[in-house]
């Protein structure tokens, strides 16, 4: 996703897809059967994957780009690259040379960007799965929040919240959600039909990739935890309606549950940031939290990860990839 004040929160919700090829250990044919079975019974099973080499390829939104966290790269300047990004975690985690690692996640970024040019206010990006080729074993895609709208969404009930605030109307804890009322009214949820119309449009890119970069293995990773867990208040750091803390929530949940039933589908792997999350919100204490709040007290965009969300989700894509 993008940054509020411009091309969308990303909530990403900016959301990643990891492809990688495996390697399977062997055991050398000498081993006589004694040693065979002595081995088989104290080392890891010989399914185990090796760690990849890359080519690798970073696909994805804000949340997978990291912008306003330092060092900006890349070009276009426009897409908010960060170089301490996941992607760029992952890559020096196992030992990527420069070479064989590109990183073309662009803030804003739809799943239309994938396979058309991205204009931003800072050049254009061009569409991201021209990066891929016959030759690329590693993959990162982190999207889908900025197709169901989460930014304006967003602004829309922080808004509404701040003039709840004003009308002290907060100060009772019950369960309004204006906000709520706004985008799923009766039996029509606006958010949820976005939703799934964002996963047609996944599965298709997922296919793409497949066609582009055959050898390639890949992981979906889903967005972390924006808002805390059920009976909790975000208070000047959001400032939401209560009702709308808990619908908001229930919305991004919603989206990776989508984005780990299409990655499935694709035969992908899911990679879950959102557990890992938990408790490191954008209402958590500053030393804590890995996504940063309206008034940001770490370089980040706000309400985006900061370096330690990006660390955070890093280490759930390597811990899911050797699991």
């Amino acid at each position: 996703m993008g940054p509020l004040a411009r091309t969308g929160i990303g909530v990403a919700l900016a959301c990643g897809v990891l492809v990688t090829a495996v390697s399977i250990g062997q055991n050398a044919e000498g081993d006589s059967g004694k040693e065979q079975a002595k081995k088989t019974s104290t080392s890891a099973p010989t399914s185990v994957p090796a760690p990849p080499q890359g080519p690798y390829v970073a696909l994805g939104d804000s949340y997978t780009s990291g912008p306003k966290i330092p060092p900006q790269t890349g070009d276009p300047a426009g897409c908010d690259r960060s170089g301490r990004n996941y992607p760029s975690v992952v890559a020096k985690a196992l030992g990527i040379k420069a070479a064989d690692f590109r990183d073309v996640s662009c803030s804003g970024a739809t799943i239309t960007d994938l396979t058309t040019p991205q204009s931003t206010d800072h050049g254009t990006n061009p569409a991201q799965l021209s990066a891929l080729s016959a030759s690329t074993r590693m993959v990162t895609l982190g999207i889908g929040g900025n197709d169901i709208g989460f930014s304006s969404m967003m602004t829309k009930c922080v808004a509404t919240g701040s003039l709840f605030k004003l009308a002290d109307r907060l100060t009772d804890v019950t369960d309004n959600a204006p906000c709520k009322e706004k985008y799923a009214s009766g039996d029509t949820d606006e958010v949820a039909q976005k939703i799934r119309a964002t996963g047609d449009r996944l599965a298709r890119a997922l296919t793409e990739i497949g066609r582009r970069a055959p050898k390639a293995r890949v992981y979906v990773v889903g967005y972390p935890a924006i808002l805390p867990a059920e009976g909790s208040h975000c208070g000047g750091e959001l400032p939401l309606a209560p009702g709308d803390v808990a619908f908001l929530r229930q919305k991004q949940q919603e989206l990776n549950t989508m984005l780990g039933e299409r990655a499935r589908a694709a035969g992908a792997t899911y990679v879950d940031t959102y557990a890992p999350s938990a408790g490191h919100d954008a209402c958590s204490p500053a030393a804590t939290r890995w996504i940063e709040p309206l008034r940001p007290s770490s370089p980040a965009a706000v309400v985006h990860p900061n370096e330690h969300g990006e660390r955070g989700m890093a280490t759930a894509v390597l811990s899911a990839m050797k699991n």
